[in-house]
């Protein structure tokens, strides 16, 4: 490649002229993209910079990249896929920007990723809805949001932060609005009231809502408010603890057990065998997170045990790696991990 060839970008909005393997320089034609890609005072370029020790210098509507090889090819890759984005019409936030670097380090990392095209252009999977569209940040988000649109029965299980009940609730309104489903359940164990739950004030609403409040968080996320309350005043959506779930039949509809390592063997049993025609069930949890009384083995544990391998059933398991709140709370999580296999070895070591 000579310092005269033109490349136009996947995007065919941007051009890369390319002076030698480390260095090129993307031009991007929409003056006011380029202006919210780089982001106030470059801050999207020097996340770039940082997270992949290139040297990323704006000029107008053009960056010039340096650097190693191939962190400069994930740089591009991320970029144009973030313009990408802003030619569709969606905003860009930091933890967009995270997410396309996360995804473009994956394309070399992790060759047989299907949504990615080596050394080509970035693609990831999107969950879309009237008020909202989401892009997975990282590639076990991605893979999440694929095996939710193929499979009747998915786990999404690992640490906090990793987005498993925010994209189900997502991947769920978005069935609805599609007429795919005809009703949303979305269901926890309020193990944490136990049996005080009589001693709460209020009606039986009134008790569990404190519990269930991270997934009507995820619907108004999704959905505008006035329509989450018509939906739950006509039962189309159902925010109801896992007791409740005893009995029925659930048909033609998207069904999500949050928080589901706090769940008895037999919860999760009776849970899973709910599915009705048409059905989806979403199940995700923290294995390491088991809020059950001591010698009490979690249904979640148990579950991925016991289904491994059957068919329509897929695992989704995120590590650290995948969370995508702040950066702290990924250090959080692998200070505890690292402290609990430390424990963990000691008691061995101690029998």
């Amino acid at each position: 490649m000579n310092g005269h060839e033109m490349i136009s970008s996947s995007s065919r909005q941007s051009k890369t002229s390319a002076t030698d393997a480390n260095h090129f320089v993307l031009t991007f034609e929409n003056n006011r993209f380029a202006s919210e890609l780089f982001g106030q005072f470059d801050q999207n370029l020097k996340l770039l910079e940082e997270r992949l020790r290139i040297h990323a210098r704006p000029r107008g509507n053009s960056v010039a990249i340096s650097g190693d090889v191939v962190a400069t090819n994930q740089a591009r890759r991320a970029l144009d896929y973030l313009y990408g984005r802003l030619q569709s019409g969606a905003a860009i936030e930091t933890s967009d920007v995270e997410g396309a670097i996360r995804m473009a380090v994956a394309a070399d990392d992790q060759l047989q990723l299907p949504t990615m095209e080596r050394k080509a252009k970035l693609t990831m999977a999107q969950i879309s809805t009237r008020k909202k569209t989401i892009a997975a940040r990282t590639p076990m988000q991605d893979a999440y949001i694929r095996a939710m649109d193929r499979s009747e029965l998915v786990f999404g299980v690992g640490p906090a932060g990793t987005g498993k009940t925010y994209l189900a609730v997502a991947h769920a309104a978005q069935l609805l609005e599609r007429g795919a489903i005809d009703r949303i359940i979305l269901s926890r164990p309020a193990v944490e009231a136990g049996e005080r739950l009589g001693f709460l004030p209020g009606d039986m609403k009134e008790k569990v809502d404190p519990y269930l409040r991270p997934l009507y968080d995820a619907l108004y996320d999704m959905m505008p408010g006035d329509k989450v309350e018509r939906a739950i005043s006509a039962g189309v959506i159902e925010i109801a603890p896992l007791a409740f779930m005893r009995g029925r039949t659930l048909a033609n509809a998207a069904v999500i057990l949050d928080e589901a390592q706090n769940t008895t063997s037999m919860q999760m049993k009776m849970f899973l065998t709910r599915l009705g025609e048409n059905g989806r069930m979403i199940v995700t949890g923290d294995p390491s997170q088991v809020d059950l009384p001591r010698g009490v083995k979690s249904g979640l544990v148990e579950a991925l045990q016991i289904l491994k391998g059957v068919e329509g059933v897929s695992v989704i398991r995120f590590k650290d790696a995948d969370v995508v709140r702040h950066p702290m709370v990924a250090r959080i999580v692998r200070a505890y991990e690292s402290h609990t296999a430390v424990h963990d070895e000691s008691e061995q070591s101690d029998r």
